[in-house]
Order: C-alpha cells, then sequence, then structure tokens
C-alpha cells in the first residue's frame, strides 16, 4: 500500500478517489507521516503545512462527493521556496529572508489551488535558486534519494528530492539555466522548463529577468502535463506573460511520433559527455526511431555563445540583488555574495555583446526548427555529481547542456532513459518550437510508454 501511494500517479488517485477506495485526507496522512519518516535524512522541505493539507484534503473530499471532476483535485503538492505563499514562510534558502511571511500568494500557487491541490509545504531551494549550495548555507542541503552521497541538482533540489522518495505527487521550480530540468535529470523525474511567458513568474523571487522560467515537475510525463495545464496561461502581473492561448496539453499525449522529425545537435551537447550518458541517450534514439520518428544530426554553429548566458545571468542577477547585497552582505552566502558581486563587473557593452550573440543563437536555432519538429540532447553530461566534488572551491560552473534553452526560450523536457552502472538516473533532453509544449510533451509520452525507466524508484 506504500508505493500504491507514495508513487501513484494523477490518474490513478483521481481514478481511486472517484470510486471511493481512497480518500484524499487518507493519502495526506499518508505523505505527511512519510515525510516525517524521510525526510530528516533528505531536507526536501524547508516548511510542512501539515495542518493546512488536511484541510485541503478535507475540502477536497467535499467538492469529490459533490461530483467535482477537475484533475487535480486532491492531489498532493509543494512549491520551490522562492513561490510565495500567503501566510506562510517564503525563505528562498537565504538568511536575507528565513522569517518572511508573504501576504501574498504566486501566481502559480494560486492557479494549483483553485484546481483543488492539497499543499503538502515548501521545498528547499539553493540560495535565491542561485547555483550549486555550497557549505555554509542557511539550510542544510537536500540529498538525492537515490544515494544520499549525491547532490539533487539545482536549484530546484527540494523538489527533486520530495517527488523522487515519493513524498509528494507534483512540485514546482524554477529554471534560469537548468534548475528544473538538473533535478528531473539526477533524480529520475520529468521536468518541464515551459516557453519563456508561456507560465507566468508574479510572485516568484527573480534571479534572472530574461532567462527565469515556471514549470511543474513530476514522475511521469502525463502528470507533468495535467501539472502545466493547470498553471499556464496570461497574466497581466507578469510583463513577460504571452497572450497567446493556451494549448490542451493532455489531448495529443496519447499520440504516436511517426514522422516525427527530430535533429540531434552533436556539437558543444556532446563535449565531456560521460560514456553511460552516452549509450544511453543512443538508446533512446533507437527507441524513438522504432516508433516511427525520423531522427537526424542538425548543426547550430553558434552553440557555443552559450558563455554569454554567464554574463547575462550574472549582471541580471546583481541588478536585482544590487540593494540588498550592499546594505546586508552578511546575509548572503560567501560563495553567492561573491558571484552575485561579480555580475556587477559586466559592462553594459558586454551585456549587450551577450544579448546580440543570443540573438544570433535564436536565430540559428529558429532556422533548424523549421527543419525538425523537436531536438534531442543528453539532459546532463554527467550523472549527479558527489557533493565531495560539488563542494570542492575549484568546482565552479560545470558544463551544462541545458543553458542554451533558457537562451532561445523554448519549451524543453527532461525525462529517465536509463541508470548509470552506480544506479544514477540518467536523461533525456527534448525541445521544440516556441509554445509547442504540445508537441514536446507527445514525443515524451511515447518514449516514455515504451520503457519503463519512469517506474523505478529508490528509498524502498
Amino acid at each position: 500500500m506504500a508505493d500504491e501511494i507514495a508513487y501513484a500517479t494523477i490518474r490513478e488517485l483521481g481514478e481511486r478517489y472517484r470510486r471511493r477506495t481512497l480518500s484524499p485526507v487518507e493519502v495526506t496522512r499518508h505523505l505527511l507521516a512519510r515525510i516525517e519518516k524521510l525526510d530528516p535524512a533528505l531536507h526536501a522541505f524547508v516548511t510542512v503545512t501539515a495542518d493546512r493539507a488536511l484541510a485541503d484534503a478535507r475540502t477536497a473530499e467535499q467538492e469529490l462527493r459533490s461530483g467535482e471532476t477537475r484533475p487535480l483535485l486532491g492531489i498532493p503538492v509543494a512549491h520551490k521556496d522562492i513561490y510565495l505563499t500567503r501566510g506562510i514562510r517564503t525563505t528562498a534558502g537565504s538568511a536575507l529572508v528565513a522569517d518572511w511571511i508573504p501576504d501574498q500568494d504566486a501566481t502559480c500557487v494560486q492557479r494549483w489551488q483553485e484546481a483543488g491541490t492539497i499543499l503538502l509545504g515548501k521545498l528547499i531551494t539553493h540560495e535565491f535558486a542561485f547555483g550549486i549550495q555550497f557549505p555554509g548555507h542557511r539550510f542544510p542541503a537536500a540529498r538525492n534519494p537515490w544515494n544520499l552521497d549525491h547532490i539533487p541538482g539545482g536549484s530546484s533540489s527540494g523538489t527533486g528530492a520530495a517527488l523522487a522518495a515519493g513524498l509528494v505527487t507534483g512540485a514546482t521550480g524554477s529554471d534560469t539555466g537548468g534548475s528544473i530540468r538538473g533535478p528531473a535529470a539526477f533524480c529520475g523525474l520529468v521536468g518541464l522548463k515551459p516557453t519563456y511567458g508561456r507560465v507566468s513568474r508574479a510572485g516568484i523571487l527573480t534571479l534572472s529577468w530574461t532567462l527565469d522560467h515556471a514549470g511543474p515537475l513530476a514522475r511521469t510525463v502525463e502528470d507533468c502535463a495535467h501539472l502545466f495545464q493547470a498553471m499556464a496561461g496570461h497574466d497581466p502581473a507578469d510583463p513577460a506573460s504571452s497572450p497567446l492561448p493556451v494549448d490542451d496539453y493532455l489531448g495529443e499525449l496519447g499520440g504516436d511520433v511517426r514522422g516525427v522529425r527530430i535533429g540531434v545537435p552533436r556539437t558543444y551537447f556532446f563535449d565531456g559527455v560521460d560514456p553511460e550518458v552516452e549509450r544511453a541517450f543512443e538508446a533512446a534514439l533507437a527507441t524513438l526511431r522504432r516508433l516511427g520518428a525520423e531522427v537526424r544530426d542538425v548543426d547550430i554553429p553558434s552553440i557555443h555563445v552559450v558563455p554569454s548566458f554567464m554574463l547575462i545571468m550574472l549582471s541580471e542577477a546583481f541588478a536585482y540583488h544590487e540593494r540588498d547585497i550592499r546594505e546586508h552582505p552578511e546575509l548572503y552566502g560567501e560563495v553567492l555574495r561573491e558571484r552575485l558581486l561579480g555580475g556587477a563587473l559586466v559592462t553594459g557593452a558586454e551585456y549587450m555583446q551577450a544579448q546580440r550573440l543570443r540573438a544570433r543563437l535564436c536565430a540559428e536555432v529558429a532556422d533548424v526548427m523549421r527543419t525538425v519538429d523537436v531536438l534531442a540532447t543528453p539532459t546532463a553530461p554527467k550523472p549527479a555529481t558527489p557533493f565531495a566534488a560539488a563542494h570542492d572551491p575549484s568546482f565552479g560552473f560545470p558544463r551544462s547542456n541545458m543553458p542554451p534553452f533558457n537562451m532561445t526560450g523554448q519549451p524543453t523536457l527532461a525525462l529517465p532513459c536509463g541508470f548509470s552502472a552506480s544506479g544514477l538516473p540518467l536523461s533525456l533532453q527534448l525541445a521544440g518550437r516556441p509554445f509547442e509544449e504540445a508537441t514536446v510533451l507527445q514525443v515524451g509520452a511515447a518514449y516514455e510508454r515504451a520503457t519503463d525507466w519512469h517506474k523505478r524508484h529508490p528509498m524502498e
């Protein structure tokens, strides 16, 4: 019964709720007990909202009895702790706002609440959603449930750990350079970075205005689509929010991929790739070919301009934090403080040049996307890093396959495609045309149906 509840999908929970063989209150109590048992070793949660969760569950039960059929009704979720939650502490993983209790909800929080979700709590994030969680951090680092000695990915580290360990059914993340897809890759999950502007960032603490994306993580593509459907859409409170209508992201999930054109950009994305990662990726391509997809290599000449990502991110992050870091530098972690202050050294000319290179990359990718429907790469060149290596002062910023798609703003999905010999998850990354999340999800769902990687779980 533990597995049936802890790792049940949204569809499975909904069907059992409506047959009345399981209730939202039962599920909530079970998961709260599981959090109490497992989280002392995982450190996924900053705040557990047990009373709120049980109240949400009772409300969901009443609505279910009245015949309400919203797909997310009674589904247990949690939010990355940069999402504002009214009346509930929002720490951003930082001593600067460790005791802050907002008086409003982020738009995504509000939309999931309106969809009937049950809020189990807030999940640890790297400080202000930046990079790696170094020693000296205000809160203990979340651990990877597949191996507690390895990182769960950042900065949505608590989200990755909680989902992989079966503590929640769905959760939010944010992605400036891979912080949805990284935890998905390292924890054996599905994570969707939507098109820039598709999901509101109102009420989510900023790292980089032009690179930040908000989106869902879950354990299956269908669950991710359900969560995304409820959070997508225009929001006048976010100046970058798109007014384009929202598609039906669930309607095409059962479709096949015959004739879908998949492009593989090998330059950059295979630099330093681990042999196990490459083998798993090639096997995933073989599966997609067997399902009828057309796979071919493509070239993106300016892909190596991605170092400009760092100039953009650091300068925008410093601009956001400038007042606080000048007035209260001691409340920032030492590593984060040094890196934010590095953003002050980026000149206006350098920032503009980085944006020009970004525009060139976007134009080249748009040209490629006229010839293919989806791009496929390994999500990460290596499995999850051990904490011992990540905390080495020389570790710096590891090379990543994820920032290019923050630069272009394309919808990008990460999903499991294998395991290393040491038992760590490996991941496939799929990127589509802007606002064509439905295509990316359809390809991901077809691959998922043909494999069983997503059915494996740690902690049992």
